[in-house]
């Protein structure tokens, strides 16, 4: 059975430590941890000790801070990556972590996509959902299928209920003011030909 070698024990913050081990794997694990283990630098461990840090104590840690994470607010699968990547949890524990809170539809990025372009349509474009939740992690594929599932695909009708919201009237608006509200809509991915479309017509029925 193949043995490890600790090369490398640094105290961190929160009463937690590094452990550096000779195949490049790094681990923070709590002082006391540190102690049980008898895990100093020069020590060698077993493959069945080493086994145990990552699957049952970190694994398992990981799992635990999963599900906290999605309590707190719903996220991505790539966003809970990230967030546990941050934490300092080894790759491998995270993909146990990440195929836990899957297999119970903890994280369904399906899900979120369509919840998201739901409570989001209103005042952006079919474009700018789509930016907005590739720039999440979400696969294209998964986003074109929430798409195709929630999307009201009316965007004048879209430009004009936020220009409604906006109070806009065209004969108090001077140039500067219409150019500021043409950059909002487009800020929210609507095209430009829609956005002036409305605006041409709104000023029409203004008159």
């Amino acid at each position: 059975m193949q043995e490890l070698l600790v090369v490398e024990v640094i105290p961190r913050e929160k009463g937690r430590t590094s452990i550096r081990f000779d195949n490049g794997m790094e681990v923070l694990l709590y002082k006391g941890e540190v102690r049980k283990l008898s895990l100093r630098e020069g020590t060698v461990i077993s493959r069945e000790k080493y086994d145990e840090i990552i699957y049952e104590i970190l694994g398992m840690r990981a799992k635990k801070r999963a599900m906290f994470l999605l309590e707190r607010m719903d996220r991505t699968e790539h966003q809970l990556r990230e967030k546990l990547m941050q934490n300092g949890y080894p790759d491998v524990c995270v993909d146990l972590a990440v195929e836990y809170v899957r297999k119970y539809h903890y994280i369904d990025d399906l899900r979120y996509a369509t919840t998201y372009i739901s409570y989001q349509q209103k005042k952006k474009s079919r474009q700018k959902l789509k930016m907005d939740l590739i720039a999440k992690g979400i696969e294209k594929s998964v986003i074109e299928q929430a798409l195709d599932e929630v999307f009201d695909s009316d965007e004048q009708l879209k430009i004009r209920q936020l220009l409604e919201k906006k109070h806009y009237e065209p004969k108090e608006c001077d140039r500067k003011e219409q150019q500021k509200i043409y950059q909002y809509l487009m800020r929210r991915g609507f095209k430009s030909s829609d956005i002036l479309h409305v605006m041409k017509i709104w000023d029409e029925y203004e008159e």
